[in-house]
């Protein structure tokens, strides 16, 4: 099976207005095993390229970044269209990456998005998608991985998915994301 990872760091954005201009905030929540330790916060440009800088910088300054052993997202873009870069994660943190989506996206729709013209970097954002290769299903979600393997991605999964199938750290990040957004959690992660 391989390492067992007990620290891990869950990141997802917070809902905000599709017409919006600015920065969208994202949460973070730190795990150790199924204790809950702390909460991250950052604000990530709607559309940006900066939600991988955003991210490394949070853990960086946190308390958190000798104990992080994993980093989950919610996702393989935050803030609509700025897509993260895991590459850069993984390389900067030393720390590998599981993207987890409950959904298989429609990858056909988001390189026409991407490639259309419309979106600020869509190319080079396509190609880090492109690059990180299609989402595998796994434990009822589908995930993207880099410095894991699918199997450590579906026991780290079965081990922290305690309240459905979304595991606790992108659950959690994902309830309080709403709750700074809405003042109050709503829907699913």
């Amino acid at each position: 099976m391989g390492k067992r990872f007990s620290n891990v760091a869950g990141f997802d954005d917070a809902p905000f207005d599709r017409d919006a201009r600015g920065d969208v905030t994202i949460v973070g929540t730190v795990y150790a095993g199924l204790r809950f330790d702390g909460v991250l916060m950052a604000e990530v440009e709607k559309d940006g390229f900066n939600a991988a800088s955003r991210i490394i910088e949070r853990i960086e300054k946190s308390r958190f970044p000798e104990h992080i052993r994993l980093i989950m997202l919610g996702g393989i873009a935050f803030a609509g269209f700025n897509v993260i870069d895991v590459f850069e994660i993984y390389e900067r943190l030393c720390t590998p990456v599981l993207v987890v989506a409950r959904r298989k996206p429609d990858m056909d729709a988001i390189c026409r998005a991407l490639t259309g013209g419309h979106i600020p970097h869509g190319p080079s954002k396509w190609e880090l998608i492109r690059r990180l290769g299609p989402m595998a299903p796994v434990k009822n979600v589908f995930v993207q991985t880099i410095g894991l393997s699918v199997e450590q991605a579906a026991a780290t999964i079965e081990r922290f998915s305690i309240h459905g199938n979304i595991p606790e750290p992108l659950r959690t990040a994902h309830l309080i994301a709403g709750a700074l957004s809405c003042g109050h959690s709503r829907g699913r992660p």
